[in-house]
């Protein structure tokens, strides 16, 4: 062993992208902690596979009571909870969240219009904001990509989707004959953190009777804090919910809760009875309640699965609720500074208001209007902070603009470090500039 772990010191770390770097600010920060390192060691070590009840009953009981636990902290509605009827479960990506919601919509969609053939008309709506994994998801689960929406934002609702663009787009497809399936709202979308209007979506998708989805993958773990769960207003019109704690949740990779209101909606699309599965004295009241044994497979794609939720729990336990708020704020108040010196510099514009702790910037023009020049700049902006080794930022597009992302999430960012990338950056942006320098500007 210590020949391969020299090797791996030698031969791989050397070409790996640090994720727990506290200068990474790129993407949405993976996190891992000690405690999560120890639920971590504690799910590997043990290697059991709660699939089934019979399987391990006290890790499926485990993972029902962290899932009520994380809804209660978010704030969620009552009807995701298992005591009313509702009910989460532990995957291992939004991409797995998402299939399954799918699937089950349209299994109930497609119960009501009576056979499998009418698959061709179901559609599925989302913004030009929202994560390419739903686009992946109804393509996995049978949706014509013709069939899949993808409706425009602007910069006047905060690239956040409308109930009125939503009503354009499903009034359109309901005329010619097309059933409406399923709607996501997003809360913290990946390029720009924007919000969509939550409630006003969730009316407007009871109109037609589609499956709504929020999908709070980075920035539902902000709404452990009261000031932040107004963001998360009308999740009660929603028929899912998803966040992944893996993203700013001190929750070593992989990690991923998705409630749902009607769990049998889930089941009835993803499970399977086969009679070497079937659990021994299994017992399920039928009254609404958390069944007294639960089969996880029937709640994901995978038969199989990994022990998560010790790892959750681990994390709740080591840190509580005061200390995830105190995690979460720290980055919002990191991000908040630097916003700050982005707005004081004239070089430099804020593209979009920050809600979280992501912050979307750029040089600005200096001819006062956007031309290829401008997102020339800033391409060799963050091509020239990456190299340095000193931080690892991403980019966006939106509405032709090239904007750099600086989202502040790492389990040991400080200011400190936020400070330090804010230096980086003058000096590049200072070095960038020279070569473009014009008479009359860029």
């Amino acid at each position: 062993m210590e020949h391969i772990l020299e090797d791996v010191r030698r031969d791989i770390l050397p070409g790996l992208t640090h994720w727990q770097s506290p200068r990474f600010f790129a993407f949405f920060p993976m996190n891992a902690s000690s405690a999560g390192l120890a639920g971590e060691m504690l799910s590997v070590g043990l290697n059991v596979v709660p699939f089934v009840w019979a399987a391990s009953p006290a890790a499926a009981e485990l993972e029902s009571v962290v899932v009520d636990w994380m809804a209660r902290l978010f704030g969620l509605p009552r009807r995701f909870l298992f005591y009313s009827g509702g009910g989460g479960v532990l995957q291992g990506s939004t991409c797995e969240a998402v299939v399954c919601t799918l699937a089950a919509a349209r299994d109930r969609a497609l119960g009501r219009l009576g056979g499998h053939e009418a698959i061709a008309r179901l559609v599925v709506y989302a913004s030009d904001q929202t994560h390419a994994t739903f686009q992946k998801g109804a393509r996995l689960v049978g949706i014509p990509p013709s069939n899949f929406r993808v409706i425009r934002t602007s910069a006047a609702s905060g690239y956040g989707l409308t109930a009125e663009a939503v009503r354009a787009a499903v009034d359109h497809d309901v005329g010619l004959g097309l059933v409406p399936l399923y709607l996501c709202a997003t809360v913290g979308t990946t390029g720009l953190g924007a919000v969509d209007h939550v409630r006003e979506l969730g009316e407007e998708a009871r109109r037609h009777g589609m499956w709504v989805h929020l999908d709070a993958a980075y920035a539902g773990s902000a709404a452990i804090c009261p000031d932040f769960q107004d963001y998360l207003d009308g999740a009660e019109l929603a028929d899912s919910v998803s966040m992944n704690p893996h993203k700013w949740f001190l929750t070593n990779m992989d990690c991923c809760c998705l409630w749902v209101a009607r769990p049998r909606d889930l089941t009835s699309a993803l499970s399977t009875d086969p009679e070497y599965l079937k659990n021994v004295g299994a017992d399920d009241d039928g009254a609404g309640k958390a069944p007294a044994a639960i089969d996880y497979k029937d709640w994901q794609i995978s038969m199989t699965r990994r022990f998560r939720a010790i790892k959750l729990w681990v994390i709740l336990r080591r840190y509580g609720a005061a200390g995830m708020r105190a995690h979460i704020r720290r980055h919002v108040a990191a991000a908040k500074w630097f916003e700050q010196r982005v707005a004081a510099d004239e070089r430099f514009e804020v593209v979009v208001p920050r809600r979280f702790s992501l912050v979307c910037f750029r040089l600005a023009p200096r001819s006062g209007r956007d031309d290829d020049a401008t997102n020339h700049v800033n391409r060799d902006l963050l091509a020239a902070v990456n190299a340095s080794g000193r931080a690892f930022m991403t980019h966006f597009v939106v509405d032709g603009k090239f904007v750099i992302r600086l989202a502040v999430g790492g389990a040991s960012t400080e200011l400190q470090h936020v400070m330090e990338v804010w230096d980086l950056l003058q000096g590049k942006a200072a070095e960038v500039l020279q070569h473009y320098v014009k008479p009359n500007g860029l």
